[in-house]
C-alpha cells in the first residue's frame, strides 16, 4: 500500500487498540495487540507518518531509531539485589529499566497522556547482541523484565534487505505475531501531502515532468545513487531559505539532498529554466489580469515541457493566493471565538485584563499541544498570527482605559470589523487570481491535457479545496466535470483494449 494508506491503517490500528467496553477495559487484550511492522524502501516517510497518526489519535508518541542502542540502554543494567527463596537468602541479578521503558514514563509525565504509540524505526537492522531483545520485544512487548505500559501501541519498521545490508531477516514464529504492513512509494500520494505543506514549486513542478525521479535508489560502480521523498522535502526547506537570503541554489547544493548524480544535476538545470520561464511568461503580470497575446502565442509553440512548467507556475501562483487567503480565514476564526467569549463576560472585570486572561489561555493551549506533540505545522502558524492580533487589541483597550464595558468592547469589535474587511479584499483578489489564470488557460491550451493537469492540481491542493468549497468559480466546475471525466474515460477504454 502506499504511504497515505499506511498511516489511515496505523490510525485503525490505534483507535481499535484502544476501544474500551464498558469497563473500561481494552476490548482488545493487550496480548492480542499485534506490534505493526511497517516494511518499506528509507526516506518514503514511514517516521512522519507516525507524528501525523499520534495528532489524529490525539495520543502521545515516544519514537527511536533502535540502531543508536546497545543491549544495555533497550533492556537496562544488571544490578545485584537480595532475595528469600525457600527461607533462604540468595544474590539475584536484576535490571534497571529500560531507557525506552522509561522515556515512554517520562512522556506520559510530561503530556499528562496515558495512551500513545511507541514507534522503534530500523528494527530489523539491530546488531548481533540486541537482535534477541528485539525478538522479545515484538512477541511479548517488553524489554528485558519491564513490560511497555497498558494503553501503548507498538509500531515498528524497517527497511527490505534489498537497501540496507544490515537487515536482519525474522523468522515466522516473530512475523507471526505482528501486523505487517508494505509500503512503496507512490508520486500522486506524496504530492497531496507536498501541496500540502507548501513545498517547493520547482520541484512539484519538475516532478510533475519526472515522475519516475521522485524515487530512485540504484547500484553503481561508484556504489548507491539515491532519490527520496525525505531528500525533496528537505532540499525544498532549504531553498526557501536560501532564496530570502539572496543565495544561489546549485548543483552541488541539490546533490547534497538528491544523492543520485543524474537527477540531481537535471533538476539543477530545470531549476534555471523554472526561473526563467517565470521572467519569460512574466507570471505575475498574467495572475493580475493582464493578459498578453504574446505570451499566448510563445506558449502554444513551445515544448511540452515548457507548456507544463508555465501551467505549474500559474497553478503555483494560484494555490499560494488561496493559501494565504485560507489561512488568514483560520486565523481570524481562533480570534473570533475569543472575541464572542469576550462578549458574553462584558460585566466581569476590567475588559483589558479578561482579554489578556484569553491570550494567556490561548498560549497555554499552543504550549500544551506542542508539549504533547499533537501541534502540526499549519495551526501553531494560525494561533501565533491570533495571539498577535488579540495582543494589539489588548493594547488598544489599555490606551482607553477611561472606556469600560460595550463601549470598549466596540473599539475592539470596530479593529476586527477591519481585519476582517483586509481579509475580504484578499480573498476576492485569490477568486481573481483564480479567474485570471483560467483566461490564460482557456487562451493557451482550452481543452487540452494542459488544462487537465492545471484542474487536477486544484483538486489535489488542501487550500484550493477548501477554498472552492465556498467560491463559486463556474470555469472550475465545468472543466472538472467535463475534462477530468473524458481522461477517465479514456483511461477505462485503453484498459479494456489492454485486456
Amino acid at each position: 500500500m502506499n504511504i497515505k494508506q499506511a498511516k489511515q491503517e496505523v490510525v485503525d490500528t490505534v483507535e481499535a487498540y484502544l476501544m474500551k467496553d464498558e469497563y473500561g477495559e481494552y476490548v482488545i487484550p493487550s496480548v492480542h495487540q499485534r506490534p505493526v511492522l511497517l516494511l518499506g524502501a528509507p526516506g518514503i516517510g514511514k517516521t512522519q507518518i507516525m507524528e501525523q497518526a499520534a495528532r489524529e489519535c490525539g495520543v502521545a508518541l515516544v519514537a527511536y531509531t533502535i540502531t543508536h542502542h546497545t543491549r544495555q540502554s533497550a533492556i537496562g543494567l544488571p544490578f545485584i539485589s537480595k532475595k528469600e527463596y525457600g527461607g533462604r537468602e540468595y544474590s539475584a541479578t536484576e535490571y534497571t529499566m529500560s531507557e525506552i521503558v522509561a522515556s515512554i514514563y517520562n512522556r506520559m509525565s510530561e503530556t499528562g497522556l496515558s495512551e500513545g504509540i511507541l514507534f522503534i524505526d530500523e528494527i530489523n537492522c539491530v546488531s548481533e547482541t540486541l537482535a534477541p531483545a528485539m525478538l522479545q520485544f515484538l512477541q511479548c512487548k517488553s524489554f528485558g523484565n519491564h513490560e511497555i505500559p497498558k494503553g501503548w501501541v507498538i509500531v515498528a519498521a524497517g527497511n527490505p534487505p534489498e537497501y540496507n545490508k544490515s537487515v536482519r531477516e525474522f523468522d515466522v514464529v516473530t512475523l507471526d505475531r505482528v501486523k505487517k504492513i508494505l509500503v512503496e512509494p507512490d508520486y500522486q500520494t506524496w504530492r497531496e501531502y507536498a501541496y500540502k505543506e507548501n513545498m517547493h514549486p520547482a520541484i512539484l513542478s519538475y516532478l510533475e515532468l519526472r515522475n519516475n525521479c521522485f524515487y530512485q535508489m540504484e547500484t553503481t560502480i561508484d556504489g548507491k545513487q539515491f532519490a527520496t521523498p525525505r531528500g525533496w522535502e528537505d532540499l525544498s526547506r532549504m531553498m526557501e531559505v536560501y532564496e530570502r537570503l539572496g543565495k544561489s541554489i546549485t548543483a552541488d547544493l541539490v546533490g547534497q539532498y538528491i544523492q543520485h548524480e543524474r537527477i540531481s544535476r537535471e533538476f539543477a538545470e530545470y531549476y534555471e529554466l523554472y526561473q526563467k520561464y517565470q521572467q519569460d511568461y512574466q507570471i505575475t503580470e498574467i495572475l493580475q489580469g493582464k493578459n498578453s497575446e504574446a505570451m499566448v502565442k510563445k506558449v502554444s509553440h513551445a515544448s511540452f515541457d515548457e507548456r507544463v512548467s508555465v501551467v505549474n507556475l500559474l497553478f503555483s501562483g494560484t494555490r499560494q493566493a488561496v493559501r494565504k487567503v485560507m489561512l488568514q480565514e483560520e486565523v481570524l476564526e481562533k480570534v473570533f471565538e475569543v472575541l464572542k467569549a469576550l462578549k458574553e463576560n462584558l460585566s466581569s472585570g476590567n475588559l483589558a485584563q479578561r482579554l489578556e486572561d484569553y491570550i494567556f489561555d490561548l498560549k497555554n493551549t499552543r504550549e500544551k499541544k506542542q508539549k504533547e506533540g499533537l501541534l502540526e505545522r499549519r495551526e501553531d502558524l494560525c494561533i501565533r498570527q491570533a495571539v498577535t492580533l488579540l495582543e494589539d487589541y489588548a493594547k488598544l483597550l489599555k490606551q482607553h482605559s477611561e472606556v469600560q464595558g460595550e463601549e470598549a468592547f466596540d473599539l475592539v469589535r470596530e479593529a476586527f470589523g477591519k481585519e476582517r474587511a483586509s481579509w475580504e479584499d484578499e480573498w476576492d483578489q485569490a477568486g481573481n487570481t483564480l479567474e485570471y489564470a483560467f483566461d490564460f488557460m482557456e487562451a493557451a491550451f482550452y481543452n487540452s491535457q494542459e488544462m487537465v493537469m492545471f484542474v487536477s492540481g486544484i483538486n489535489t491542493d488542501f487550500y484550493c479545496v477548501r477554498f472552492l468549497e465556498t467560491y463559486e468559480c463556474e470555469r472550475y466546475v465545468r472543466y472538472n466535470r467535463d475534462l477530468l471525466f473524458e481522461d477517465v474515460s479514456q483511461q477505462i477504454r485503453r484498459r479494456i483494449e489492454e485486456l
